[in-house]
């Protein structure tokens, strides 16, 4: 599988990451077999990048993905990780964490600080095993965003000026703020959560072109906009961030879906190509919880568009005209 350089670091990534969302339980619990599955089936199939986050179950999905680089050559594995939320073990006197389907052994505590990002480093090797994290970045900074920029941007850049991480970033929803970010700091890459897929372009206004300038690479993050694109038609109860998705949105799903079967592609083949066709995306990151599910989305991923797909989009008003559609 291809790789791409972040910025102008030496960390690349495979077009295709894995993203750690659902190793967490996400939506529904998760067993450790089925997680490890998943993970040797991305392993098989090529993929090299993977991403989690203490938040991610808390812990539970940095704990899965290390099992699987003591087995691997690390040399051969990108591996990012996030800051911004520390976890402060307690009793879960029964009760199951509030965003993942885990027991509550720990809470989440908001922490941008140069000593909570330390720790926050620190609680992540020892929770993974391992002894240096390739790529580091704030996440989900939109409410905390002047302590990120001000005080976690710096102890990031820290780390790296000593080599403890390779390449440095953020991942947010918010352009606007990465956008900031990228005119106002020296990271790498930005992680940007469903603001560049079929379904919103958003990223095309300002902070697209912002990476294109400062040579900061982007990865695209929930391409499907959390469920509404996943899938060949949009299913009953499709989501779009998270949240019941709004009729109109729905109505335009099932309009891209119409030019896909038009040519022979498929929605969710459509929305993994579709990002990788601007120059500042390095990669597309994608959450993945079962075996079966990793080998649908690298079919998916591997399937030729042809370029008339891309046309038919314009001619219709379901793409934006400033998006590069070129292989």
């Amino acid at each position: 599988m291809r790789r791409n350089r972040l910025g102008t670091s030496k960390v690349h990534v495979t077009e295709l990451g894995f993203g750690g969302g659902p190793l967490g339980g996400l939506f529904a619990p998760l067993d450790d077999e089925t997680a490890a599955g998943a993970l040797e089936a991305a392993w098989d199939g090529g993929i090299r990048y993977f991403d989690t986050s203490p938040h991610y179950g808390i812990g539970h999905s940095e704990r899965r993905i290390g099992g699987l680089l003591r087995g691997k050559p690390r040399e051969e594995v990108t591996l990012s990780t996030k800051v911004g939320r520390l976890l402060v073990p307690q009793d879960p006197a029964g009760r199951m964490d509030e965003s993942f389907a885990v027991p509550a052994t720990h809470r989440r505590v908001w922490d941008f600080t140069r000593d909570g990002v330390l720790r926050s480093v620190e609680d992540s090797l020892e929770r993974i095993g391992v002894d240096r994290i390739d790529l580091l970045l704030l996440h989900d900074a939109e409410n905390h965003f002047e302590d990120a920029l001000r005080e976690g941007y710096p102890a990031l850049a820290e780390l790296r000026a000593q080599g403890v991480v390779g390449a440095i970033g953020a991942g947010m929803y918010h352009p606007g703020k990465l956008t900031r970010l990228v005119r106002e700091s020296d990271v790498d890459v930005v992680m940007l959560s469903g603001r560049y897929t079929l379904l919103d372009q958003t990223a095309l206004d300002d902070l697209l072109p912002a990476c294109t300038e400062r040579g900061v690479s982007v990865l695209a993050a929930s391409i499907f906009n959390s469920g509404l694109l996943a899938t060949p038609r949009p299913a009953a109860d499709a989501t779009f961030d998270y949240a019941p998705a709004a009729p109109q949105l729905v109505r335009r799903a099932h309009r891209l879906a119409d030019v896909c079967e038009a040519h022979g592609v498929t929605l969710p083949e459509l929305a993994m190509a579709f990002p990788l066709r601007h120059p500042a995306v390095a990669g597309i990151v994608v959450g993945m919880r079962t075996a079966d599910e990793v080998r649908r989305n690298l079919a998916a991923f591997g399937a030729e568009i042809p370029a008339q797909v891309w046309s038919d989009l314009r001619s219709e008003g379901l793409l934006d005209e400033r998006a590069p559609t070129q292989g």
